[in-house]
């Protein structure tokens, strides 16, 4: 829970792979939100040392397979059971999927046996009234299919998992908005900047040490400190909390 809403956004899914690992092995984990029949969108992805390819088979999966998956039409039966639902008490469904079930051969080949799982659990809810949530868990070759105790167990867990995924999922699109009304800010109020100041003052705004800095912007720390020191200096500002206070401030 103390993952929820940061600037990871991976971070839930990790957490949720960390939370069933003990009980039930999992290999992988992704979560998608859907809303209206638009291509879903990625709101994690966590991998147990599977592939490091997961973040693309996951942009494949919104761009070309979402249509194919069976969990679209579980969350179509279930729209009118979701919708009565409280949000303390949510209608969650779950979905499996077997590899040997997929017929679509890209869609097999990419999806499972590309990072070698052979079922993949969907635990979808609705969220506010109108975006399904879809946490899905993917068992890899060596765990074989969930066997009914496995599944009892997700089972028991899903409505804490459903809860903490709609909770970092609303502090991260209100952390978007926030960065977006401030980067919006930052470039009518200091038009001067270069795109490497904007690049700075993001990863300052993110929340980024001077080294996680450097990395990102493929300097050296030192070189890093240099850039920060001067983007303050151009905005006439003593450091990060004026920064923050200068971009949230309104002017009249």
């Amino acid at each position: 829970l103390e993952k929820l809403g940061l600037s990871d956004r991976h971070a839930v899914a990790e957490e949720v792979l960390r939370l069933l690992g003990p009980l039930v092995p999992l290999a992988q984990c992704t979560i998608f939100s859907f809303e209206g029949t638009g291509r879903p969108r990625t709101v994690a992805v966590g991998d147990r040392s599977r592939t490091r390819e997961l973040p693309d088979i996951s942009q494949a999966y919104v761009q070309r397979f979402y249509r194919l998956d069976g969990a679209q039409r579980a969350m179509q039966v279930h729209e009118a059971a979701a919708r009565k639902a409280s949000p303390q008490r949510p209608h969650i469904v779950l979905h499996r999927q077997a590899a040997s079930a997929v017929q679509h051969t890209d869609y097999r080949q990419i999806c499972y046996e590309l990072p070698q799982v052979v079922e993949r659990l969907a635990i979808l809810s609705l969220h506010e009234g109108r975006r399904w949530i879809s946490v899905n868990l993917y068992r890899g070759r060596e765990h074989g299919l969930l066997s009914d105790a496995e599944l009892t167990v997700v089972e028991a867990l899903a409505p804490l998992i459903v809860q903490a995924v709609r909770l970092h999922h609303a502090g991260q699109q209100l952390s978007e908005d926030l960065m977006g009304l401030m980067l919006d800010r930052l470039a009518l109020r200091a038009p001067e900047l270069t795109a490497r100041d904007q690049d700075v003052v993001r990863g300052l705004l993110e929340g980024l040490s001077i080294t996680e800095l450097a990395g990102r912007l493929g300097l050296t720390p030192a070189s890093a400190q240099t850039y920060t020191k001067r983007l303050y200096r151009k905005l006439g500002l003593s450091g990060h909390k004026e920064l923050v206070a200068w971009l949230l401030a309104s002017r009249e």
